[in-house]
């Protein structure tokens, strides 16, 4: 295995090659736009009574929107688009494997996009609803000299849904690799064609491209509902 292989291959190169476009980013808009229009087309052409895939929309929809009613608390329903639109592409985007290609979340670097834009929200969150005294207020108590430690602790939480996230995923590629070089290796055993990689992959590929996905995708939303929850509910019984 050439671990010199293991981070995203460029694609595209601008100039002296400074400037270049991975695959990451290349899946990871192909995934967005395929999201995009899916969406756009499960909510076209509503009517009053259900039928067909407005049902299964509304069925997707309802369960976003509790899901998140759940773990950020009542009243912060508007959470949903954005939390549903997160699970939608890492689950997407993890599950690349299965089309031959590489996991866009097998990037730290889309992890990393994604947990901090995470750690934007829940800051921008708890600013707007109590206000910046209201948050460094929080951020102090019980004792003020407790504020650098909670500055300390916000920012490390990027740091780890990027790294959880990131580590999972990357871990079941290498895993994948492995098994197929080791396949390969025995099918030499029994014929010059490596007929093994094609068959005893399968349940490897079951695991961690489409039941480990789903499991990182549902841990990776679930903390962010339950820090954003922990922000805003806390901030608002110490104010």
């Amino acid at each position: 295995m050439n671990f010199d292989e293991l981070g995203a291959r460029i694609i595209v190169t601008f100039g002296d090659g400074k400037v270049f476009l991975t695959e990451s980013f290349l899946f990871g808009v192909i995934v967005a736009v395929v999201i995009a229009v899916f969406g756009i087309w499960l909510g076209s052409n509503l009517k009053t009574v259900p039928k067909g895939k407005q049902i299964f929309s509304e069925l997707i929809v309802g369960w976003i929107y509790k899901f998140t009613k759940e773990n950020v608390g009542t009243g912060n329903e508007g959470y949903a688009p954005y939390i549903g639109t997160v699970f939608a592409f890492c689950m997407c985007g993890s599950m690349l494997g299965l089309f031959g290609f590489r996991p866009i979340t097998a990037d730290v670097n889309v992890t990393f996009a994604l947990s901090i834009l995470t750690f934007l929200l829940i800051q921008f969150s708890e600013v707007k609803k109590f206000g910046l005294f209201g948050k460094i207020k929080h951020m102090c108590e019980p004792y003020p000299f407790m504020l650098p430690l909670k500055i300390l602790e916000d920012l490390t939480l990027p740091i780890s849904l990027g790294f959880r996230l990131f580590g999972n995923i990357l871990g079941g590629l290498i895993v994948i690799d492995l098994w197929l070089n080791f396949m390969t290796y025995l099918s030499t055993y029994f014929s010059t064609v490596p007929f093994l990689r094609a068959v005893l992959v399968l349940p490897l590929n079951g695991f961690f491209d489409i039941f480990e996905p789903i499991i990182q995708t549902f841990i990776f939303t679930l903390l962010t509902m339950i820090f954003l929850g922990i922000g805003i509910n806390v901030s608002k019984q110490d104010s």
